[in-house]
């Protein structure tokens, strides 16, 4: 073998081990796009929600792995665009920056999926005297404005205002729709997840917060403007805080997540809907 095969063999050997180390790392980067395994990221609300689907779709098929994290919306919507998961779970509509950010990398603005319907409800402790309070009640509560559970017919003590994070869909949704954006109080305790919350409220009674209508015995879900937070006044649409609960992929899904998301919308998707406690697309 002359000098110059021999180089131009050592160059093709060379070239094939780039090729193979690269396919490596691709596959291992695009691990949560293989065949039979489903990454889902995102809403607090959503997280049992959606933890109790996955189970119940992996008993229906058993070759298909469905992994779910929480983290907030807006963390679902980076993992998005970030290429790291298949599904982003969101308690609310996905903003102009986020969905920007999705055209700029992937020439899609991305596409949504009714999942279930929810009412955002107010929590607080189970003995604070206080039964009903009106929008505009909750908006001086929460801006800072009334300090003192006086203010709306309580007792005289100070309010201690629970809130989930920033990157919680529902922090956005409720300074959206009930603070109208007017912004938080300084002065409240940052929770990080809705098992939390419930719990900093079971524990302090002049305690105040929000979360999704799905929510334990241990709190006490208070009327807004004499409405209950419940299945009836959502689907009446007499409460007035009704939202919808979604799924985002980047584009038209297939495959098993394609599976997966039909399966959520089917009559066997939406009867776990129900049995977690929130209400379903249709009956």
């Amino acid at each position: 073998m002359s000098m110059i095969d021999n180089k131009i063999g050592k160059t093709i050997l060379f070239l094939v081990v780039i090729i193979l180390a690269m396919t490596f790392v691709s596959c291992r980067n695009l691990s949560h796009n293989d065949n039979n395994s489903i990454h889902i990221k995102g809403s607090y609300t959503m997280y049992e929600l959606t933890q109790e689907l996955a189970a119940e779709f992996m008993v229906t098929y058993p070759g298909i792995s469905v992994y779910v994290e929480g983290g907030g919306t807006a963390t679902g919507f980076k993992g998005l665009k970030e290429g790291t998961i298949d599904i982003a779970m969101a308690s609310r509509l996905i903003q102009s920056d986020e969905a920007s950010l999705l055209a700029d990398k992937y020439n899609t603005l991305g596409l949504s999926y009714l999942v279930a319907k929810d009412a955002l409800s107010i929590y607080i402790n189970k003995e604070n005297p206080v039964n009903d309070l009106s929008l505009k009640q909750l908006k001086s509560i929460f801006t800072g404005e009334y300090k003192n559970w006086k203010e709306v017919g309580g007792l005289d003590t100070d309010i201690l205002i629970a809130l989930r994070p920033p990157t919680s869909g529902t922090h956005v949704y409720f300074n959206e729709y009930v603070l109208e954006n007017a912004g938080y109080a300084e002065n409240n305790v940052s929770i990080p997840s809705n098992t939390v919350l419930f719990e900093y409220i079971q524990d302090n009674k002049n305690a105040i917060g929000f979360a999704g209508i799905y929510s334990p015995a241990t709190v006490k879900k208070c009327l807004i403007s004499g409405v209950a937070a419940n299945e009836e006044n959502v689907i009446n649409d007499s409460y007035p805080l009704i939202r919808y609960l979604y799924f985002y992929t980047i584009n038209k899904p297939f495959g098993v997540r394609k599976k997966f998301i039909d399966w959520v919308l089917s009559h066997e998707g939406q009867q776990i809907v129900k049995k977690v406690g929130f209400i379903p697309l249709w009956l």
